[in-house]
Parts: C-alpha cells; structure tokens; sequence
C-alpha cells in the first residue's frame, strides 16, 4: 500500500491527524477516542450517531479499542514523524497530503490554497482557520453552522435557534460583535493582570535586593561581631592581668607586715626564753642565800615584763591590726570600672551586647555584686542658697547670686546638697567629676546632719565623710579631723566604694592605673546619702 493510501487508512475523520488510541464502532468506523467522545459530548442525550455515516444508536456505544490500528498507528508514527508536523491537511489532496489554507464549516472539509480558489463563495459557506474540531462548531439540535450569540443565555447558536428556537425573542448578536466585546474585556482584564504582573514582578526584585541586603548586613555584623568579641577578650585579659596585679602587689604587701611581726615575736620568744631557763635555775637551787641574791639582781626586771604584758598584748594587737587586710574595695572598682569601660565601648557600635555583658555582673558574688549609682540624683530641696542644681539634677555649680530659695528643715544654709537616693545596705559604687578651679568637697552623710552652722559641712561632724580639694590641697576629713593626701590626685575623677556592712567607704584616683587615695572604717547606723559642696569661682562637681 502507497505511503498516501496508508496515511489515509490510518487518520482519523474528526482531528485529520493520525490515530491516538483509536476505537471502532459497530459501523466499522473508526476515531481517536477523545475526538468520538468530545462530538457526543456536544450532541444531545439519547441521540448519538457516527460523525461519518450519521448511523444513529438509542444508547451510547461501547468504545472498543481496536488494538491493530493502534500499533499501525504507532508504527507509522515512528517511522514518519516528518508528517506529524503538516499539521491539518487538505481534504481533496488524496494522492499527495497538502497543508489545509482553510475549513469550510458548511462543508465539513479543509481546503488547500488550490481547492480554495475552486470551493463556492456562497454566505451559507463559512470559512474559518484550519481545524478538526468541527463537532462543536454545529447546533446539536438543528446540526446547522453557530452564528450567533445569545447574551441572555450566553450560548452560541445558530439561525433557527434564534427564530424559531428556545432562543427565540432573546437579544442576540454575531459571533464576530460577541467576540470582539468579549475580547474587550479579556484585554482589559490582561491589562490590569499585566498591572498586577509587573507590580508583583516590581516586589519580587525589591524582596530579592531585599534578601540581598539582609545577607550583605548580616556578613557585615557577624564580622563586626566578632571582631568586637575578639577585642572584648583582649580587654578582659589586660582587665584580669591588672587586677591580679594587684591582688599579687597587696599580698606581697601584706605578707611583707606579716612577716616583720612575726620576726619580732620570734626575738620576743628567744628574750622570753632565756628568762625562763633563768627563773627554773634559780626555783632547783637549794641554798637560799643564792636563790635571794639573784632574785634582788633581777627581780627588777621580771617585774617590769610583768607589768608590761598587758601593754604588749595592746601593742601587738595594734601591729596585726595594722597588718590589714587585701583592699577589697581596691580590687573591686579596679575590676568594676575596667568592665564597666568595657562595657560603655560595646554601648557604641552594638547595644545588644552591652546589654549581654552587663550580664557579667553576676559571675562573682563577692567583687561584682556592686550597685552602681549612675542613676544618682541630687535633691534641691536640700541644695543651699549659693548653689545651683542642673536640670538633669547630677550637676552642682557654685553661684555667687543669692538663690533665695525658702528656708526648710532640711536646706542647708551651706554651699551644700544631698542625693535623694540613700544607701542602708549592700555594696555601692559611683563616680563624680570636679571642677579643675574652686574649692570642692564630695562623701557621705547621714541624714539627721545638721544643716545650720559650721558644723553642718562635709567632716566637720561626725555624721559625714569626705574628701575634696581646699587651698589647693587635697585632703580627707571626719568629726573635725582633716587628714592631708600624700600623693596629689592625677586626674579630676574619683570613684567612691561604699561597703555598708562592713563599714567601709573608700576613695580611688580614677587615674591611669586606678590609685587607692583613703578609707573611712565605721559602724554605719543610718542610711547613707551621697552629699556635694562647692564654693568659689567655676567650682562644679558632676555625677
């Protein structure tokens, strides 16, 4: 059989192409199973005929694949599978296949250029582009050509549909106006999909440049991370080398005292034991006269080691009190404020890791359980006439205009002020900034100190404590008692250690390495207020 005659056999009469899983009705015809089904689809219930012979069926026929004509099928795919791409083919073309121009829906044929130049131009002859679907292109009912569109029903019908039909009356149109509307509204749905499109396209490429920042970002703060982490332990070993520094200079300190003391008892033991093995010679001698004469000789003095023992003990006591102990306080603003520096440099360039490493605090119970009072403020309800408080209340300025403020109980008549904030418990530590001109004096003080007088400014009671700088000196004072610094401060910032229960309030150089300037050592029994005087030209002090 010729290749022409073969194609023939083999190409389905709905789709014009060759067979896919083709099927044979009882009429011997045969179709590609989707294409027999999709005509009946469109035909009405009970009325299911031959798309070739129009043979009619009462019931739907079973499909029966015919498995023969599908391996023919097969085959002559794989063996022409140029042909597959013709596409639709002429329907008059028998001895050669030819691409269809057009299909006659009148007809039920396609049409090469050749055999459309020859087919009728009556109007009852509709041409549209080539195709197999041909099925639904005809009324099921009245099996003529869709022309019209009924908009009431949004159905495509055709002329007797719409005279004498059940779409007699209603508003119809031809398929080419209903068309055109509809693809008028498809272009403005397009167009506002296209709108939406490239607005969702826009905020695709804004996430992208998004997640691309995120990522340069996050490299950028990992590494400064790092980095700051690297450089946080740098600082916490130089902190902890010089702390121990001072721990190992205080021991040595300490130990040295310890060391003299007990040389001393040790020639006290050797003198007191010569005189012993003296006494116990003279108590195993029998001749009295000896025993009497030596006695007189010494009895001098062993009654003076007599009575001098209850003044020994009191100097010895003294001594080992004077030993001391390691400076705590020292050692805790040392490592509190190398921490703390720590601290205020990571506040910069990272604040969630400050607040992270304040978390430090905590590690040692006895060093760092320190409450610090930056958030000290002074109470102007105490602050004498000839100072002025800043408005954020942690600056005094001496003034030399008379404030005139009202006289209280509790005003000083003094350069003079207290904090608000009092201290009855635990370990406190805060720092203050001086004025470089004028006379200054910053401590602690109870609150029952007088606020009238001399006797009501910082050391000259003994309800307060403190150091400052008078006559360009600096010194310490308590109860009326000054006691002149040797070493003159280097720096215009000091840190104050209040230790309550033990009773200790300590002042440090905040110089560079931090220098222990005095200690007070006192049985507090009141709560202890942070307390400022200024006097004379720009004199200022400053939490």
């Amino acid at each position: 059989m010729a290749f022409p005659d073969l194609r023939a056999e083999l190409t389905c009469s709905i789709c014009k192409d060759i067979y896919t899983n083709p099927v044979t009705l009882t009429c011997g015809h045969s179709f590609c199973h989707v294409c027999v089904t999709r005509t009946w689809e469109n035909q009405e219930e009970r009325e299911y005929s031959c798309p070739e012979c129009r043979h009619g069926f009462r019931v739907r026929p079973e499909l029966k694949r015919t498995l023969r004509m599908c391996n023919m099928a097969e085959s002559f795919r794989s063996t022409h599978p140029e042909q597959e791409e013709v596409g639709i083919l002429c329907t008059y073309c028998i001895q050669s296949p030819v691409p269809a121009a057009k299909t006659c829906l009148m007809c039920e044929a396609s049409l090469c250029e050749t055999h459309l130049e020859v087919h009728s131009k009556s109007a009852e002859h509709v041409l549209t582009e080539p195709t197999t679907s041909l099925g639904n292109r005809k009324c099921s009912v009245h099996k003529k050509v869709l022309e019209y569109y009924c908009s009431e029903d949004a159905a495509c019908i055709c002329v007797s549909c719409s005279l004498a039909g059940e779409h007699r009356g209603h508003q119809v149109e031809t398929l080419n106006e209903a068309s055109e509307k509809k693809m008028e509204k498809m272009r403005n749905i397009l167009q506002k999909l296209t709108s939406k499109r490239e607005e969702a396209e826009k905020r695709v490429q804004s996430l992208q440049e998004l997640r691309r920042e995120v990522h340069k970002r996050a490299a950028g703060v990992t590494e400064e991370v790092t980095d700051l982490i690297r450089g946080i332990l740098k600082q916490l070993e130089a902190v902890e080398k010089q702390v121990l520094s001072k721990i190992s200079r205080q021991e040595e300190q300490v130990l040295l005292r310890v060391s003299d003391l007990i040389q001393q008892l040790e020639i006290m033991k050797e003198d007191l034991s010569k005189k012993m093995s003296h006494i116990e010679e003279l108590c195993n001698m029998t001749d009295p006269l000896t025993v009497l004469q030596e006695w007189k000789s010494d009895s001098a003095d062993y009654c003076d080691t007599e009575e001098g023992d209850n003044k020994d003990r009191e100097r010895d006591d003294k001594k080992v009190h004077a030993i001391g102990d390691l400076d705590v306080g020292l050692i805790s603003v040392t490592l509190h404020s190398g921490l703390a520096g720590i601290v205020t440099g990571v506040k910069r360039p990272l604040h969630v890791t400050a607040n992270i490493l304040r978390g430090v605090n905590t590690t040692s119970e006895m060093l760092l359980d320190i409450n610090k009072g930056s958030d000290m403020l002074l109470d102007v309800n105490t602050a004498g006439n000839h100072v002025t408080v800043s408005g954020h209340m942690k600056t005094v300025f001496w003034s030399r205009i008379n404030q005139k403020r009202p006289e209280t109980p509790v005003r000083f008549l003094h350069n003079q002020v207290l904090s608000f904030s009092s201290f009855s418990s635990g370990r406190h530590y805060w720092e203050v900034e001086s004025s470089k001109l004028g006379e200054w004096k910053v401590g602690m003080a109870y609150p029952s100190i007088v606020r009238k007088g001399r006797q009501s400014v910082i050391g000259f009671n003994n309800k307060s404590w403190g150091m400052g700088r008078l006559n360009n000196q600096y010194s310490v004072m308590h109860d009326s008692h000054r006691i002149q610094l040797p070493h003159r401060p280097s720096s215009r910032r000091f840190g104050i250690f209040l230790d309550y229960k033990v009773g200790r309030l300590s002042f440090y150089d905040l110089c560079d390495p931090i220098r222990h300037l005095h200690t007070f050592t006192a049985t507090f029994t009141e709560p202890l207020h942070a307390v400022f005087w200024v006097f004379g030209g720009n004199a200022w002090l400053s939490i």
